[in-house]
């Protein structure tokens, strides 16, 4: 049987981003969302999910971006003058091996943030990262710790299928220059994704057998996303996503899915999706059905 978890991440990074993902799941296909604990919108997205008792909810866990929900005087190797996390993955990455960042600071504020989560009435269901910062070979170990302290069952592995999703990519009519950062990215996320799946296994906790919508992040349309459909196989895979409505708010944070986001929530919702989900079999499930 084919079973598909469709998560969006980012719910509470901005209210035009939470309404995004509300619509997703209540007139489309999405069936999970990764809060971000320490996002402007997010007391937002935990009122927004309150009557939607089919939307598992997990934690995007985030080093790279706002204020640090431990503090930053508990934290000061992860933030910069401002008291802000600053950090992106390959950064973070860098100054680790160079020893310019404390791991205590590192578990403090990822545990901070989890426990921000169950404060606020919610259980997870998962855990990822936010930009996949949980795939650096010294956080993973960190990240399978505090999923197992918190009892989260489920962790995600970011690792693609790359002969599937590159040539549809490419097939794609999007910029060549686009096309290939994003290639670029995915070989390099699913590389440093491929040992967390023996990982978390060793650890007890699960993942899903298959992951896609990392080298469509941002190129996700209904095309694309109709063919990703059809890719999949029996066994339960994750499709990654990140839905959202525009607005001044989101355009103030910037980043390349300002415009995409969008694009998404319409394929996330489109009849042709829906319907093509239940031509190939395909059952919607969430993390809480693993």
């Amino acid at each position: 049987m084919k079973r598909l978890i469709v998560n969006a991440d980012d719910f509470g990074l901005a209210e035009s981003v939470n309404d995004g993902i509300i619509a997703a799941h209540d007139f489309g296909i999405l069936t999970s969302a990764s809060l971000l604990a320490n996002g402007s919108a997010f007391a937002h997205a935990i009122a927004s999910s309150l009557q939607y008792s089919g939307l598992s909810l997990g934690v995007h866990l985030n080093l790279s971006s706002g204020a640090p929900v431990s503090g930053a005087a508990l934290v000061p190797s992860l933030v910069n003058e401002r008291g802000e996390l600053y950090l992106s993955p390959v950064r973070l990455g860098i100054a680790l091996v160079q020893r310019r960042i404390r791991l205590e600071h590192i578990r403090a504020e990822l545990r901070a943030q989890v426990i921000k989560v169950f404060d606020a009435g919610v259980t997870p269901t998962h855990l990822d990262g936010h930009l996949h910062v949980h795939v650096l070979p010294q956080i993973a170990p960190v990240v399978i710790e505090i999923a197992r302290e918190f009892c989260i069952r489920c962790v995600r592995c970011p690792a693609e299928d790359l002969e599937t999703s590159l040539p549809l990519l490419w097939r794609s009519g999007w910029a060549p220059l686009a096309k290939w950062n994003r290639s670029v990215i995915a070989y390099g996320v699913t590389s440093l994704a491929q040992p967390l799946r023996a990982q978390l296994r060793a650890a007890g906790l699960l993942c899903p057998e298959a992951f896609y919508g990392l080298a469509h992040t941002g190129f996700l349309n209904v095309r694309t996303l109709s063919e990703l459909l059809a890719s999949i196989k029996p066994g339960v895979t994750e499709l990654m996503c990140h839905p959202g409505y525009a607005s001044a708010e989101l355009q103030s944070f910037g980043g390349s899915l300002t415009k995409a986001r969008a694009s998404e929530l319409v394929a996330l919702t489109a009849p042709e999706i829906k319907h093509r989900v239940e031509r190939l079999g395909i059952r919607l499930i969430n993390f809480c059905d693993l």
